[in-house]
């Protein structure tokens, strides 16, 4: 499949941006105490550099169900993009539960399992491996009336036993369940509210396969309709999102409130803003390749590479971070939802950005090592799954 560059500048961004909100998460002073998108307690700096991150999931998703449709057109046979589809979900989903939770928690009893965004991609590859028959602008249909009608299931209640509510919650609801007192399973990115994303990204696919000049103009388009939506139906203040926006403090924090939209699951609101933003990277970036647009793409063509990578060197610098602020290792606490930060210990938000630089740029060589070696060993068929 030939690569389209937009794809890889757009995935390059938000896989930058990914990694201020893992920098953050692991190395703010209060990343373990307070919610960043809390009104009564963050600042604007700290709101904004959460919600900006909000932007890499649903791109993420949304390309990958693209990819998926650009692949499918490429090999003219479906049997074998049914198999690549099926086979690469069945390894993302055990990446995710393996040796990416791993590196959330260094916990080889592995007593917390959270099942993330690589889970919900790989999910999604195995069910659209079963839909390749249906016509993709079906399944983008299907995919915005998911993303539409899904907030209807916040109506109604999740199921008392347990069996059916971890069921329930994994197919529409974010929740955590302690399964047993050594055990405990968190539902992050329930699966139907993402493949609907992945749907719609899959029925968009045949915009990439037009030229240039008209692929713009789709996407300028997609990213103007998207945001208007959200700031109608926002302004409604009636549905979309399970909390509503209200006058605060001051015009700043009113603004915060109206653009302060659920990820956990992905509201209507928080899809259309954040799928709008995406967009308009995707236009911006699809111009002929400069310094910038090569440097940034270089890591949108090695996403799986990247994103283990970054984990666990964010990780070991917060253990570097905790030795150099005084703490042991029996100061560590190892366990279920703990990455391992004792109280009173991080840094404060100039210093998280001072680290998400030097991780971004330590990474650049390995990820431009790795993507030239991918593309000199095509014959190797086990890397298109990292």
């Amino acid at each position: 499949m030939k690569r389209i560059h937009t794809i890889d500048v757009t995935r390059g961004i938000v896989m930058i941006i990914m990694a201020l909100d893992h920098v953050r998460d692991l190395l703010h002073t209060t990343a373990l105490t307070q919610d960043p998108t809390n009104l009564q307690t963050t600042t604007a700096a700290l709101f904004m550099t959460r919600w900006v991150t909000h932007l890499c999931a649903p791109s993420f998703v949304f390309l990958s169900g693209a990819s998926a449709y650009l692949t499918f057109k490429s090999q003219h046979n479906p049997a074998k993009t049914k198999r690549f589809l099926l086979t690469r979900g069945l390894w993302l989903m055990l990446l995710e539960i393996t040796v990416i939770n791993f590196a959330f928690w260094f916990d080889i009893h592995f007593r917390t399992i959270i099942l993330q965004v690589i889970f919900a991609i790989g999910l999604g590859f195995v069910a659209l491996s079963f839909l390749l028959k249906v016509p993709a602008k079906v399944l983008g249909i299907i995919g915005w009336g998911i993303v539409v009608l899904h907030g209807l299931t916040t109506l109604i209640p999740i199921p008392q036993t347990q069996s059916l509510a971890v069921g329930w919650s994994f197919l529409f609801v974010t929740n955590v369940f302690t399964l047993s007192p050594n055990f405990t399973l968190g539902t992050l990115y329930p699966f139907i509210p993402w493949l609907g994303i992945m749907l719609v990204g899959f029925g968009f696919g045949s915009v990439f396969e037009k030229a240039a000049p008209a692929r713009r103009i789709i996407l300028w388009r997609s990213a103007l309709l998207a945001i208007s939506l959200f700031v109608v139906i926002r302004l409604l203040n009636f549905y979309g999102n399970p909390t509503q926006w209200a006058a605060q403090k001051s015009s700043l924090f009113t603004f915060l409130s109206f653009i302060n939209v659920s990820k956990y699951p992905p509201s209507l609101l928080y899809t259309l803003v954040m799928l709008g933003l995406m967009f308009g990277l995707l236009a911006l970036g699809d111009i002929q390749p400069n310094t910038f647009t090569k440097v940034v793409a270089t890591y949108g063509k090695v996403p799986m590479f990247y994103y283990l990578i970054h984990w666990y060197l964010i990780h070991s610098v917060m253990f570097g971070m905790l030795f150099l602020q005084g703490f042991r290792w029996e100061d560590i606490a190892i366990g279920t939802f703990s990455f391992g930060r004792p109280p009173n210990s991080g840094i404060e938000l100039g210093a998280v950005y001072g680290v998400w630089v030097a991780v971004v740029l330590f990474l650049y060589p390995l990820c431009r090592w790795y993507a030239n070696y991918k593309a000199t060993h095509r014959n190797i068929k086990w890397l298109s799954y990292l």
